[in-house]
């Protein structure tokens, strides 16, 4: 499977009602040798319309942020856990959810990066094993090994830039966490 089939099985998927609202399904997009994959929640109203992912307001912002990492949307790979919007911009269901995570991880096994950093809520609790609170682990590393392959993959834990639009407590605190990348990758090819 490669990420093209990927787009068009995703673009064909009738799996939960959201596919009967969605102008666009979105796919991720970026470079398919990333180190680096970013996860969020769901499309907004502007990546339904374009069909790209973080392309509104919280997408701008996103692209702030990269900067600071000194990294460029084109040599990351950026996704959603949910890849048609939610009417009205709400909260994805959980069958939702359940519905898209396939495709996620098919995305992740295509793309095989060193880190993969969750941003907000929903990418924290669908990709880790545990129950973590965003407020609680924010701007942490996390390396869970396979059982069976003895894979490592790295996760580091970010609030969702759309969360900082509306709170500059935490856009601060982005700013800061994203300025460390760099660091985190680097060690994390170390080991």
């Amino acid at each position: 499977m490669n990420l093209d089939n990927l787009s068009r099985e995703i673009s064909k998927c009738k799996k939960c009602p959201l596919f009967k609202t969605r102008n666009k399904p979105v796919v991720g997009e970026g470079d398919i040798q990333a180190k680096i994959i970013l996860v969020g929640e769901a499309p907004g109203r502007e990546e339904d319309l374009q069909g790209r992912p973080f392309v509104g307001e919280a997408g701008k912002f996103l692209d702030k942020l990269l900067e600071i990492a000194h990294l460029k949307r084109e040599n990351v790979y950026i996704t959603n856990i949910v890849k048609c919007r939610p009417p009205n911009n709400r909260d994805p269901k959980e069958e939702e959810i359940m519905a898209c995570l396939p495709y996620l991880k098919k995305e992740i096994k295509i793309i095989q990066p060193k880190l993969i950093i969750t941003l907000g809520r929903h990418a924290l609790s669908h990709l880790l094993p545990s129950k973590f609170k965003i407020s609680q682990v924010h701007g942490q590393v996390k390396r869970l090994i396979n059982q069976k392959t003895g894979e490592k993959q790295y996760y580091y834990l970010l609030y969702h830039p759309a969360a900082a639009l509306y709170n500059v407590r935490l856009k601060k605190i982005l700013e800061k966490e994203f300025a460390k990348i760099p660091k985190i990758l680097e060690k994390i090819e170390r080991d």
